[in-house]
């Protein structure tokens, strides 16, 4: 089957309609109609009920999914296999947020490696969609994240449980209202609280998507910014920054997505390894 068709079903089934679809694949929204027809009509099955909240699965589209994504697995593992040394027996591809991989994934990499000598880990890092993307079609084994989605064939587990704290240079840190304040993007439900906390706040005049980069500019330049506990105790414990004693503090947890159906003690191994290497944390 070709897997241009199969991918494209993917992507609908990722972003919810043919339109995001066809943006993120860089096509027409015709091109994205035109190939889920023909592989309909391959399959002899419709897929896809289309209406104005988008597009959802009908029932065989849904029982479809297992087997588009082994599909798309076969082909990106037959890729891995050619592309993998050949004193490897095999590769992982592990991705994950940045931050995540400063606070956890850099101290498993190590073990894992122990571990598993004979396999080839290729590390990624990247957002929230792109990550599920690289999970919903097998190119990525293993992610971590903190604000996943909940997709068809894949298994969501709750992995660390972070707290975030208003840190800076200065006695107490400045407040959001401040305009020494760097508002860190953590995603969507940090946002929403952090709204919720702070109604009267309109903007900072410094936003960073990557914790670490917020992290820098304010040891470098002064100011302050919500950060996980775990990444600035080591900070504060010198002297170099505060947690604010009576900010609002905001729940950052981590999530490990894998694919629900696998059969490889590879992956099993992988995941036990972060399991255990967050409960070290």
């Amino acid at each position: 089957m070709d897997t241009e068709l199969v991918r494209t079903y993917l992507m609908v089934l990722n972003m919810g309609s043919f339109i995001s679809a066809a943006e993120r694949l860089h096509v027409s929204q015709s091109t994205v109609s035109t190939r889920i027809r023909i592989l309909e009509e391959r399959l002899g099955a419709r897929l896809f009920v289309r209406n104005k909240g988008g597009a959802k699965l009908t029932d065989e589209g849904r029982r479809f999914h297992k087997h588009a994504a082994a599909i798309v697995r076969s082909v990106e593992a037959a890729r891995h296999e050619v592309g993998v040394p050949s004193h490897y027996a095999s590769s992982l591809t592990i991705g994950g947020r940045f931050g995540v991989w400063e606070q956890l994934l850099l101290q498993w990499l190590p073990e894992l490696r122990r571990q598993l000598p004979d396999i080839a880990i290729r590390a990624q890092i990247g957002f929230e969609d792109e990550l599920m993307h690289g999970l919903a079609e097998g190119q990525i084994d293993i992610a971590v994240m903190y604000t996943p989605e909940s997709r068809t064939g894949l298994v969501v587990e709750q992995l660390v449980d972070e707290q975030l704290v208003l840190t800076g240079t200065g006695r107490p840190p400045a407040m959001p209202a401040d305009e020494s304040y760097v508002f860190i993007d953590w995603g969507t439900a940090f946002r929403s609280a952090h709204s919720v906390s702070f109604p009267d706040y309109t903007g900072a005049g410094l936003t960073a998507s990557i914790g670490w980069l917020g992290l820098q500019l304010i040891l470098s330049s002064g100011g302050s910014g919500y950060f996980p506990k775990s990444v600035v105790t080591d900070y504060v414990a010198n002297g170099q920054l505060h947690v604010h004693p009576e900010a609002p503090r905001f729940e950052l947890n981590a999530y490990l997505v894998y694919l629900r159906e696998r059969e490889s003690s590879v992956l099993d191994a992988a995941i036990a390894g972060i399991r255990n290497a967050a409960l070290n944390l």
